[in-house]
């Protein structure tokens, strides 16, 4: 198929298609006439990619897990197990940088009683110009 026929069979568009070929992510064969033919296991990779995106993995982890999957046998679980475990810990490190921002958050709104009174009395904007950066 035509990138426009695994775009529109995919959702996703023909920019990122081409990008995600430049990565190296994707791989297309070219015909005499110079247009970019995908088979059924482009169309296999290309579920694995935006699955992987789905689930917030970096281009550098996808690229990494699909070398993985491309030469399976010289490769181990526990290799796959490291890309994801390093994840999951990124993802923990965002969720507590999350729920300080949440506290934070809330603690302004729950103090602003948010009436018609001008902006120059407003403890929110008092808040922010006070709050330290979250780290």
């Amino acid at each position: 198929m035509k990138i426009g026929e695994l775009a529109q069979a995919t959702g996703v568009t023909v920019d990122t298609l081409r990008f995600w070929e430049k990565q190296g992510l994707l791989e297309a064969k070219r015909g005499d006439n110079g247009y970019r033919y995908y088979d059924d296991s482009s169309l296999s990779t290309l579920h694995f990619i935006l699955s992987m995106k789905s689930l917030g993995f970096s281009l550098e982890d996808i690229r990494e897990l699909l070398d993985i999957r491309v030469d399976i046998d010289s490769h181990t679980c526990g290799e796959v197990k490291s890309v994801v475990d390093a994840h999951l810990q990124q993802v923990e490190l965002r969720l507590a940088q999350l729920q300080q921002i949440h506290r934070a958050l809330s603690a302004m709104s729950s103090a602003c009683q948010g009436g018609q009174e001008g902006a120059n009395n407003c403890s929110i904007l008092e808040a922010l110009d006070n709050q330290p950066p979250l780290s």
